[in-house]
């Protein structure tokens, strides 16, 4: 599966036709909501099904049709965005290699908050699901958020998406 993600990536990163980029984009979504599904990340997998696949293909197809279909050559070698994206991928790595290794039970995180999690989530929530425990009501406030972000981004994009017709007033 890995291997057909990055040929997928290679082959949108060397495309100029930005119909197949748009219809490659959602196969690769739709490839990483596999993995997700096979990484028992059900939850997750479908909000990439939906987000990823779903409608940011329709609404990029949408935007497609009101611009060109052909990405524009750039006059020169883009090589300071280059170098900029080189060194910021290089300080993220950097600040990756003071986190505590994959699944260390002596990780910060697995001595305070998932016993709690875990030990007080039916007495407080009482909900059997521990994920949707700590999205609906621990981190209602995030979820609540994100949701507001994803809805005004997609209202924006619908607005600027629609066409005002002819001798129509607002």
């Amino acid at each position: 599966m890995m291997v057909l993600m990055a040929v997928t990536a290679w082959v949108i990163v060397r495309n100029r036709n930005l119909f197949s980029v748009i219809v490659l984009g959602g196969i690769y979504s739709f490839l990483m909501a596999t993995v997700l599904v096979a990484m028992d990340a059900v939850d997750v997998a479908m909000t990439e099904a939906a987000v990823g696949a779903g409608i940011s293909t329709v609404l990029l197809l949408g935007a497609l049709y009101l611009c060109k279909s052909e990405e524009a050559r750039p006059p020169s070698k883009p090589l300071i965005p280059l170098l900029v994206s080189l060194s910021v991928g290089g300080m993220l790595v950097y600040g990756t290699l003071g986190l505590p290794e994959f699944s260390d039970p002596h990780a910060p995180i697995h001595q305070h908050v998932v016993p709690r999690y875990l030990n007080e989530i039916k007495q407080e929530v009482d909900v059997p699901n521990v994920v949707t425990a700590v999205l609906a009501s621990y981190r209602g406030y995030d979820t609540l958020g994100e949701t507001t972000v994803v809805f005004t981004a997609g209202a924006g994009v619908v607005a600027l998406l629609r066409r005002r017709r002819k001798g129509r007033k607002l």
